[in-house]
């Protein structure tokens, strides 16, 4: 890997839509991504990436909130991880904004700092398990409506589906969701997910997403809107989206930068020579940080990857993680 390398300080002198700018950081990413994906890759990855990375910060003022040096992990990490930030229905890979706990005042009370992460689209992971060699192919997630036929059953190991499609579907209740996955030694896996399923993560999005209301001096839970947009009922597409990654939670983990993470909460350990990606020359001295700004857990603003990849819906992050901004 290149010496090519930044201290801290410098990285916060610069202007928040000038670091992937910075010459230094354009040949990190281009070398990073040289050597992972191949000779010549790099040049016009880092164009395209760059472009959708400036936008997307500065599109959205919250994620601004974030400190200097996560905007520039995250920003390499793109490298790292081959993915795309190009918008569209199947959106690799978004933005999102996290608070993240770094201790507490001399009160006891929490101080946060806002994050940026990198997280990855369901449609993303299953781009990163193919090029690993974990799946040979992965079907579309299928909706069972009220009135259709299904079943599934588990014998030995070996997972089948039963389903039957009866039109019309009046009710437009979706009572299931399913894929098909193909095994690298091509054996057939399901990922399904049940309305109870759905329900219990709509609960943990509440929980997630809570704010603290002035007025009413007290605390307010808000699940991703997602979960009740369609009449009452949760998005097709994001129900598609959360069976994809709910389908993989038995899989092995697939490695990721440090300031990567899954839909699915899957948050890899930091691998020890993940550190060399980076570049960073931390200060030799010990220094008093500045008091950094708390933000509180904000409600769900997000929408889910079929519509805009640079916002989120809720989860739960890492432990010292609470919300998002």
């Amino acid at each position: 890997m290149s010496n090519i390398a930044l201290t801290v300080e410098e990285i916060n002198a610069l202007d928040m839509l000038e670091i992937t700018q910075h010459p230094v950081v354009k040949q990190r990413f281009i070398t990073i991504h040289d050597t992972l994906w191949g000779p010549g890759t790099g040049e016009a990855a880092y164009e395209r990436e760059s472009f959708y990375f400036n936008r997307i910060l500065n599109d959205d003022t919250k994620l601004q909130k974030a400190t200097k040096f996560s905007v520039f992990s995250t920003f390499i990490d793109l490298a790292v991880s081959g993915l795309s930030l190009e918008p569209g229905a199947r959106a690799l890979c978004y933005l999102m904004g996290r608070n993240h706990c770094i201790g507490q005042n001399s009160e006891g009370k929490k101080i946060y700092e806002g994050r940026l992460v990198l997280t990855v689209s369901g449609y993303g992971e299953l781009v990163l398990r193919r090029r690993c060699g974990q799946i040979r192919h992965a079907d579309n997630p299928v909706l069972v409506y009220e009135e259709d036929s299904f079943s599934f059953s588990d014998t030995d190991g070996r997972k089948t589906v039963s389903y039957t499609c009866n039109f019309p579907h009046k009710s437009n209740k979706i009572v299931a969701c399913y894929m098909r996955i193909t095994r690298a030694d091509g054996t057939t896996d399901y990922g399904i997910m049940l309305e109870e399923d759905w329900k219990r993560l709509e609960n943990y999005s509440a929980r997630n997403n809570r704010y603290w209301d002035r007025d009413a001096r007290q605390w307010v839970e808000n699940a991703n809107e997602l979960y009740k947009s369609s009449n009452g009922s949760i998005d097709p597409a994001f129900l598609m989206a959360k069976c994809i990654k709910h389908a993989f939670k038995t899989y092995p983990k697939v490695r990721i930068g440090k300031y990567t993470d899954f839909e699915s909460d899957q948050v890899d350990e930091p691998q020890p020579e993940i550190d060399d990606f980076y570049g960073v020359t931390a200060p030799q001295q010990p220094q008093a940080a500045p008091e950094p700004e708390s933000f509180a857990p904000q409600p769900d603003f997000s929408a889910g990857v079929t519509v805009d990849p640079a916002t989120a819906y809720g989860g739960n992050g890492a432990d010292e993680d609470d919300g998002t901004f």
